[in-house]
């Protein structure tokens, strides 16, 4: 029998960098990207058909849902709606073009229907250049938040009344005060404080319960908080990225993960051969559903 409170490979998509993970409980699929390759998936995991796959031609960095089975996307250096029926993307506006070394990272669509992406730079050493924004449903993108390296973790309690988010490389998960209203932040402080721990803070969901999942990069393993920011729990994985992950399935109740097999070297990547794979596991909690655009 199989445990499934265990993390398990369900599918070998050996993407490079497989990221922002959604469920749309409309059409019972899970939606992903993979960044670098520049490629949107697609599947249902109860069912038995193949992924679907759209390849691009610029890196999707970030997508949401959106009405029907479109998606918002983050792009390099702007947004776009996709739809898979035509697979086409439509440009809706453009940010960072005066940056030639950052690009949109991670987004996630808040609860009153805007698209909040961040970006990152990929200089080396990285620099604290990049923003936040919020993209509204008539298109406008809003600055949020300046003087970041690289943005994740982005998503919110269930009420809606606390927005978390991430700048990697400092290795704490903040949370802010958050106005569904007018999409205002305020009171930002330290959540989680990942200091002495062997990963950073990818990409994070909030359970149905405000327990915030998060997935540590080059920590080979996910962590439950509390919503006090304690540690609830963590639960070992077999790759050493994990990325992104989400509730879905028809009860809320797996938790899906993206991984990636970029940034290892020829060694680590021997020991980690399903690296970049899709993983699952029934954690006993459930989620909440992803918010859709509003545009």
């Amino acid at each position: 029998m199989i445990d499934e409170s265990k993390p398990r490979l369900i599918l070998d998509c050996r993407n490079n960098l497989g990221e922002s993970i959604v469920w749309d409980e409309l059409s019972a699929r899970l939606w992903w990207a993979n960044i670098h390759e520049g490629e949107i998936w697609s599947w249902d995991p109860e069912g038995t058909d193949s992924p679907k796959t759209w390849s691009l031609g610029v890196r999707i960095c970030a997508l949401g849902l959106s009405s029907g089975d479109r998606l918002i996307v983050a792009l390099e250096k702007g947004f776009a709606r996709f739809d898979p029926s035509i697979g086409r993307l439509e440009p809706i506006a453009e940010v960072e073009q005066d940056l030639p070394t950052t690009r949109l990272n991670d987004g996630r669509v808040d609860p009153a229907g805007r698209f909040i992406c961040g970006g990152m730079d990929e200089a080396a050493p990285q620099k604290a250049l990049s923003s936040l924004y919020a993209l509204d449903g008539k298109g406008q993108p809003r600055h949020l938040l300046g003087d970041i390296s690289c943005t994740n973790s982005l998503c919110w309690s269930p009420d809606g009344a606390t927005m978390y988010f991430a700048d990697m490389p400092k290795g704490t998960i903040e949370a802010f005060d958050y106005d569904t209203v007018s999409g205002a932040m305020k009171n930002r402080r330290v959540f989680a404080d990942l200091s002495g721990e062997p990963g950073l803070p990818d990409g994070s969901t909030v359970d149905a319960d405000g327990y915030l999942w998060n997935a540590q990069w080059g920590g080979d393993k996910l962590v439950r908080y509390a919503p006090s920011g304690a540690v609830d729990l963590e639960v070992a994985m077999p790759v050493s990225n994990p990325t992104c992950l989400c509730f879905g399935g028809r009860n809320l109740d797996t938790l899906f993960i993206t991984s990636a097999w970029f940034g290892l070297d020829d060694a680590a990547s021997a020991g980690q051969p399903h690296a970049g794979g899709l993983f699952a596991l029934k954690p006993g909690a459930r989620g909440q559903l992803e918010h859709r655009y509003a545009g």
